[in-house]
């Protein structure tokens, strides 16, 4: 076990290569002739890596210090915050507007009242993922973990589009982007994955090598501008020393509160499972956290109807079957009931209950299991 507040560093193209990698990439002198070919063939099947700049947007973002993601198909634009006035535009999928205001408008059909105020007009709040544009210095060198050399990073641009390393996808959602709509993997603002390799291609970009510790197998890589490392520091255990810790999920008030020896210490909006017998988050006062990853695949439900999550974030399991607090970058709905049972958070407050509640974990390994009563307590109520 290394120290997490000075882990020891290895520079990229020693120990962070091994035998089997280093058949496929040349750390030190950038990528292999293979992965050039690679490359190569993505860009001339339309596939060549494109930033989120060059997408098509409502309105110049360049300075904007907040944006907001497109998270549906298609989302409506109004001139009111009204969801019953006439539409004066759409957007689609990933498009990204400036995030001026947050108002209270009218949704008479939804609980969530919420809707973005931009240049052009008005949003829906939760059809928009609040993302910021945060690119990146490239680091150089890689901690030295339990896990071997690598680091934990956090996607800081709304969006980026990744290669595929392996010659076949595996995951469901890397298969239909791959194979059924003929564009790249995509990553998402604040996901978290695990890096084992920095190489530097013949143009003295900067890419990282990303691999997931649990999931289907695929391994990409990304350009490091859109990566920002996670510090041992920052994902440190909150108040370890204190025992007496319980956590109240609140299903009709969509809230999550944290008490330490009866004290309220933190509040959170959130949302939780769908009524249904199959999605609601389960009732009770003696779930206990059982298992705690800094980053998870999460996959479930039925063809055609399931889902596939890569890298979700600050992963908190407390019940047997899956049900987690976790963060959420698919939808800004927090206040109204949403998931199939999680309790979806935003990202720093996952980030808070990852960090706070017992066992305390780190950054290496960034992952626990328990198997006794010693995790923190989750009350979950209805009232």
């Amino acid at each position: 076990m290394v120290s997490l507040t000075q882990p020891e560093i290895v520079r990229a193209g020693t120990k962070a290569a091994s035998k089997e990698h280093m058949t496929d990439i040349t750390l030190s002198s950038g990528f292999s002739r293979r992965e050039f070919l690679k490359v190569g063939a993505l860009a001339a099947g339309g596939l060549a890596f494109r930033p989120w700049r060059q997408t098509r947007r409502l309105a110049d973002t360049a300075d904007a210090p907040l944006l907001g993601r497109v998270n549906e198909g298609k989302v409506s634009l109004r001139a009111t915050p009204d969801i019953t006035a006439p539409e004066i535009g759409a957007l689609y999928e990933d498009a990204l507007v400036p995030w001026l205001h947050e108002v209270v408008g009218y949704n008479p059909y939804r609980p969530n009242q919420r809707f973005v105020e931009t240049p052009e007009g008005y949003i829906w709040s939760p059809v928009l993922q609040p993302v910021r544009d945060e690119p990146q210095e490239p680091v150089s060198e890689l901690y030295e973990t339990s896990l071997g050399p690598g680091m934990w990073v956090q996607v800081s641009a709304p969006f980026v589009d990744v290669l595929l390393e392996n010659s076949a996808a595996y995951a469901p959602s890397v298969k239909h982007r791959v194979n059924e709509l003929g564009v790249l993997p995509r990553l998402y603002y604040s996901q978290v994955i695990w890096v084992d390799q920095i190489s530097t291609d013949s143009e003295g970009r900067v890419w990282y090598r990303l691999n997931e510790r649990y999931g289907y197998g695929d391994v990409f890589w990304g350009r490091a501008e859109a990566f920002r490392r996670i510090t041992p520091e920052e994902v440190a255990p909150i108040t370890p020393e204190i025992e007496d810790k319980y956590i109240e999920v609140n299903l009709h008030r969509q809230t999550v509160s944290c008490f330490e020896e009866g004290r309220e210490v933190f509040y959170c909006r959130a949302s939780t499972g769908q009524d249904g017998p199959d999605t609601a988050t389960p009732v009770g006062e003696n779930h206990r956290v059982w298992r705690k990853m800094l980053s998870a695949h999460m996959s479930g439900g039925t063809t055609g109807g399931g889902w596939d999550l890569v890298g979700v974030g600050f992963t908190t399991l407390f019940i047997g079957n899956g049900i987690a607090f976790h963060s959420t970058f698919w939808h800004n709905n927090y206040g109204e009931k949403t998931s199939r049972g999680c309790v979806n958070l935003r990202p720093d407050d996952a980030k808070f209950i990852w960090r706070w509640t017992r066992p305390a974990i780190g950054y290496d390994p960034g992952d626990i299991t328990v198997t006794d009563y010693s995790g923190t307590n989750i009350r979950v109520v209805e009232i």
